[in-house]
């Protein structure tokens, strides 16, 4: 095991691809800092809710945040994300990017895309749960996958060096941003269908598809995605994660899955926007009660419950596996996709 593939700590460098603030200026970056440092994170700007405004808004105070705290250090390329050779700096701070969890911020300009990868933005996802200008969501009863403008929208991605992400699309939005793609996509924090049936998870083909682009999936700790959302189902939750791990290297091999919490520092917000709100989330996502998460602390090792870390390794996972698993296979994807 090559030493810049492990952490101080001999644990495995996490890259952590979907992560999210409260979606306002005045959020707690340093809430971050509950991830081990040396670890990558991207944390969302916005959704369907936002305008370019309120993003472009979101995204400048974050970044002026990180610069005032020391701890962070903002992404503008691969080797800002995931050295190859880590240095004292590097291990003692965090990467930080950011993602669009629906392409509705960019207000239907592609040029906005360009605007927002200047800023850190490195993945974006065309709709979220329901269908929009660029294709249909993982909650709309028909299916008419990308739109014209959607495949244009993945051809800029491409072209300005920014993942296509299919989380929160429907099946046939999902195949068609791997059909349109020319670089690896990913799924930035899905489970699998197979697994557990929930609307949010995708099916074996849209896995593969996204396997044959040369992408990743990144597991998610989500509850209701996991079939075990019971507050005290912490350790539960984790055992999940690793399944859905197992089943994803089984089905695509272990080079086309990572890990990617979902894990929300607003949960208390987010779950009183999803109750109030049922023009945007299904029954799916309230018949469970009150979403919970994976918090950081639990992936590697460091609550009191077994991290998913040890929970792989207890499952034949070598050191080099879970290397790949926590980090170096987004790494892998990112050097194929974005442009510096």
């Amino acid at each position: 095991m090559s030493p810049q593939q492990r952490s101080q700590a001999g644990r495995p460098r996490l890259w952590e691809q979907h992560c999210c603030l409260p979606l306002l200026p005045t959020a707690d970056l340093t809430e971050l800092t509950r991830y081990p440092l040396g670890s990558y994170l991207s944390v969302n700007i916005g959704y369907s809710p936002q305008s370019t405004r309120e993003s472009l808004e979101l995204v400048t105070q974050f970044r002026r945040d990180a610069l005032t705290d020391g701890r962070f250090r903002l992404v503008h390329s691969i080797e800002d994300a995931w050295p190859e050779t880590p240095t004292a700096e590097t291990e003692s701070t965090l990467a930080l990017a950011f993602d669009l969890e629906d392409s509705g911020p960019l207000e239907g300009d592609l040029d906005n895309v360009e605007l927002f990868y200047e800023l850190g933005l490195r993945s974006l996802l065309p709709s979220y749960n329901y269908a929009n200008a660029a294709g249909c969501g993982c909650l709309d009863a028909n299916d008419t996958g990308l739109t014209a403008y959607g495949r244009e929208l993945i051809r800029k991605l491409n072209e300005v060096g920014v993942f296509a992400d299919g989380s929160h699309c429907s099946v046939r939005t999902g195949l068609d941003i791997a059909e349109t793609t020319t670089v690896p996509m990913i799924y930035s924090h899905s489970n699998f269908a197979a697994l557990w049936a929930h609307p949010r998870n995708i099916t074996d083909e849209q896995a593969k598809a996204c396997a044959a682009t040369g992408g990743v999936i990144g597991i998610n700790g989500v509850g209701i995605f996991l079939g075990h959302n019971e507050p005290a189902s912490r350790a539960e939750r984790v055992a999940a994660m690793a399944d859905h791990v197992v089943y994803g290297v089984e089905l695509l091999g272990i080079e086309h899955i990572g890990i990617s919490s979902d894990f929300s520092f607003d949960g208390e917000e987010f779950n009183d926007v999803i109750f109030a709100s049922p023009e945007s989330f299904s029954e799916e996502y309230t018949r469970y009660g009150r979403l919970q998460w994976t918090p950081p602390e639990d992936l590697l090792g460091e609550s009191d419950v077994p991290g998913l870390d040890e929970v792989l390794a207890a499952r034949g996972f070598t050191e080099s596996d879970r290397s790949a698993v926590f980090g170096g296979n987004f790494a892998r994807a990112a050097r194929q996709v974005w442009r510096d």
